[in-house]
């Protein structure tokens, strides 16, 4: 499952093309709007995976509790909510560790059920969340959610449109040193932003702390200075 695997990259890296084995879940029902997550949703708490609203993220699913989780999302709305665990998570990690309350809202856009039931999925990022509560009425973990859209008004998404460019310009200063290249001209700078987030290098606490930002236009600030730093060393 190919695309499966390597899809949440978009344009930012070489792909190789699908098996005939990966399913997409375009057929399912429609998945709400930004900002209009059902109230309870299933969580996947995991200790380093970010995912971010305009990312994607590929997973193997093989515990069976989680394997549950993805059987009924697929039978639902295809909504999980990926979260990070706490530090100091390993001694309850097989029970209901600790996690950080704000994560992001995924929709299953393609999936490959395995023969001995797991599963190979990818999540396209939807809202970022906060977590009020759990429900233990599953298996798996589900959580009462508040959604957290980030809306940019005018004049923010100008200055995310500016900011673009200082991004752009650093990562051509880095090309021998980031598996990344240059975004198509046409990729949206929230989705630019939000790539970057999830997949350059960082501690996983910084990744985390990117997510928890007011909005993408504070997540371009900050990869900014990221990059800039590196520049630097």
């Amino acid at each position: 499952m190919r695309t499966a695997i390597c899809a949440a990259l978009v344009t930012l890296l070489v792909c190789a093309p699908a098996t005939p084995r990966a399913q997409t879940a375009a057929a399912q029902p429609a998945a709400p709007a930004p900002g209009g997550l059902p109230a309870v949703i299933p969580i996947f708490p995991l200790e380093s995976a970010t995912l971010f609203p305009n990312g994607s993220y590929p997973l193997h699913i093989f515990e069976p509790r989680y394997r549950a989780m993805v059987a009924d999302a697929l039978k639902g709305d295809r909504i999980i909510g990926m979260v990070m665990l706490q530090p100091g998570h390993e001694a309850e990690y097989e029970g209901r560790p600790p996690i950080f309350p704000v994560g992001c809202a995924g929709l299953i856009t393609e999936y490959e059920e395995l023969p001995d039931g797991r599963y190979n999925i990818v999540l396209g990022g939807l809202v970022k969340f906060r977590v009020t509560g759990e429900d233990n009425n599953r298996p798996y973990r589900l959580a009462r959610v508040v959604a957290i859209p980030e809306p940019l008004d005018d004049r923010k998404t100008a200055a995310l449109t500016e900011g673009r460019k200082r991004l752009e310009a650093l990562l051509d200063a880095l090309s021998d040193r980031l598996p990344v290249g240059q975004p198509l001209p046409g990729m949206p700078d929230e989705t630019l932003v939000d790539l970057l987030s999830q997949y350059l290098p960082m501690e996983r606490l910084a990744r985390q702390r990117l997510l928890e930002l007011e909005d993408p236009l504070a997540r371009a600030g900050a990869i900014v200075e990221l990059l800039e730093a590196m520049v630097t060393r």
